[in-house]
């Protein structure tokens, strides 16, 4: 589907919501879930619970707080689907079966509506938050091989992904392959809800601008991914990746929030206090799990939690200073 065409599903945009307040939904995958930071949502022990790991001090709740707070005319009604884990066709087009380590079922967790639907997107909708893109790819799959490949003398991520083994897509293939996926479900976004501003959330920076600034021996930061590497996740894969997320964006008309430039200086190979993005080991509230199933990590070792690379709480108020002004924006325009 090219650009041009997806662009053709758009319809002058106006808002219909209800007079007395703004609708405003927010999709997502674990960069907006928020996973282990503030609260959970759903609380623990809450039989609602749906292993989508959505947290109090995520940056939607930050930004609905705010609104709440300095309200931009009337009151903004917050619909928060986001679910950890989620693809971008989980967005518009499938059920999603959550992964969340805490409190799964005996039987694991059911299946979830694809997050228009449970957002329930239409006609009164006036704006839609959307941060979905990495685990298609998926980056958080790329980065534990470049974590595995790095432990192996002569071995490269930037390698095994540019000339791939059979059986694994070559970055470009990924890329090309997931600006598809993105024009697909923005065009399916606008036609279920016709009159929403729509507002995509890029990804921060997580990865230093020097991969020599990590230190390989430790896993609060990136472990043993070779500095090279390191580099090329960042230029080849992430920062392409939300160059084409802004792309396609603008060919719809859509805002684009860009929380990297603002984040450069913040990634996981910084010193605690400067870092706004946990290591593969980080900092987390105690109902976040230290060992992921089936794998040797045990950040227990270091007394920290699996955190695999994901926005903590500076990071998340960062992405919400720039949501809200886009959010502000798109109401009062």
């Amino acid at each position: 589907m090219g650009l041009a065409l997806a662009v053709s599903v758009l319809v002058p945009a106006g808002s219909a919501g209800a007079a007395d307040q703004y609708e405003w939904a927010a999709l997502g995958d674990s960069y907006t879930a928020g996973g282990f930071v503030g609260e959970p949502q759903p609380p623990l022990g809450d039989a609602s619970r749906d292993g989508c790991d959505r947290t109090s001090d995520a940056y939607p709740g930050l930004v609905e707080r705010e609104l709440d707070e300095f309200p931009p005319g009337k009151y903004v009604h917050l619909t928060n689907v986001s679910c950890g884990n989620a693809t971008i066709t989980d967005i518009h087009s499938t059920k999603q079966t959550p992964i969340s380590p805490v409190e799964p079922p005996a039987g694991g967790w059911p299946a979830v509506d694809p997050q228009i639907k449970r957002a329930g997107l239409n006609n009164e909708t006036d704006v839609v938050t959307i941060g979905v893109g990495g685990n298609s790819l998926p980056f958080g799959g790329m980065l534990l091989k470049c974590l595995e490949l790095g432990a192996t003398p002569g071995k490269s991520c930037r390698e095994y992904y540019t000339s791939p083994p059979d059986g694994e897509e070559s970055i470009q293939n990924k890329l090309a392959r997931v600006q598809d996926e993105y024009i697909h479900m923005l065009a399916k976004v606008h036609e279920t809800a016709p009159y929403a501003k729509v507002i995509t959330v890029g990804y921060p920076a997580v990865l230093p601008e020097q991969g020599t600034d990590c230190n390989r021996a430790l896993y609060t930061e990136l472990g043993a991914i070779k500095h090279a590497d390191v580099d090329w996740l960042r230029e080849s894969v992430l920062e392409r990746l939300n160059a084409m997320i802004q792309q396609v964006s603008s060919f719809f008309g859509d805002r684009y929030v860009d929380v990297y430039s603002s984040s450069v200086g913040h990634d996981a190979c910084q010193p605690a206090d400067t870092k706004w993005v946990e290591g593969i080991c980080g900092d987390a509230a105690d109902y976040w799990p230290a060992k992921v199933p089936g794998t040797l990590l045990n950040c227990a070792l270091y007394n920290k939690r699996v955190t695999l690379v994901h926005p903590n709480a500076g990071g998340h108020a960062n992405t919400a200073a720039h949501v809200e002004r886009a959010v502000r924006i798109a109401l009062l325009d």
